[in-house]
């Protein structure tokens, strides 16, 4: 069966505007054009279409969806696979947050006790999956999966207190680094101490601390997109800035 961008898009539950973006962006084309200067999308296409939807569903960005999609060694049926297996997970930390909120409801109750580390158990998952969902496939290029698995169990089990220390340090380290910020320098006393504070934060995720890995993180942070508008929104180049300051204060 053919469909036309409207009758797709309402098939899809997507607006006409999404799939006309999709074919300017090269992710999904139309079957043809027909002789009105219709888009015509076909069997082929609507199956393009889904699997779309379903990466997006797990928000993959429309350019790794796009890199993904496109390369040679793409395979519907080992595609839909990955998607179950995701949506499964999803599925599972969903009943998790329910549970959690249930708990936490019964316990206001005075129904049960709850302690503070199963408050925040289902908070965490939902944590640790956005950030696999973001940044899980680079982190694991970049440092392998025994780092990243480390990782999540030191977050996983991490305390209230150490939590609310986590949280602290942050806060300190932004203030300090955009007072270097302002003095221009990333040598000066403050950015180097933005830099001490942002170690802090890092062993407290991180199993094994190495001068190497700090440089290479803050790297990222200016090298993807994602991790440098984070920085650069309380201060454009705040990214750069906190890069330039690691270096320096890893090479003492």
């Amino acid at each position: 069966m053919e469909y036309t961008v409207q009758k797709l898009a309402q098939l899809a539950g997507v607006s006409s505007r999404t799939l006309r973006y999709y074919d300017e962006v090269g992710i999904l084309k139309p079957a043809r054009i027909n002789s009105s200067g219709y888009r015509i999308y076909g069997a082929l296409e609507v199956e393009r279409l889904q699997q779309i939807l379903l990466y997006r569903e797990l928000d993959v960005s429309l350019e790794t969806i796009k890199s993904i999609m496109l390369d040679p060694q793409f395979d519907m049926q080992s595609a839909l696979a990955h998607h179950l297996a995701q949506l499964l997970k999803k599925k599972m930390r969903l009943e998790l947050l329910i549970n959690n909120v249930e708990k936490t409801m019964a316990a206001n109750k005075g129904d049960e006790t709850m302690t503070d580390k199963e408050r925040f158990e289902g908070l965490k998952q939902q944590q640790l999956a956005d950030n696999e969902a973001k940044y899980g496939a680079e982190v694991r290029e970049k440092y392998g999966e025994a780092a990243v698995a480390a990782s999540n169990k030191m977050y996983a089990n991490m305390s209230f207190e150490e939590h609310a220390e986590v949280e602290r340090i942050n806060d300190e380290m932004f203030v300090a680094l955009k007072a270097g910020f302002a003095t221009g320098d990333a040598g000066s006393e403050a950015a180097q101490q933005a830099a001490d504070l942002h170690r802090q934060w890092l062993q407290f995720f991180w199993p094994e601390y190495s001068a190497e890995a700090h440089r290479g993180i803050t790297q990222m942070y200016v090298d993807d997109e994602r991790f440098a508008t984070f920085y650069d929104k309380e201060q454009p180049g705040l990214a750069e800035f906190l890069r330039d300051a690691v270096l320096i204060y890893t090479s003492k």
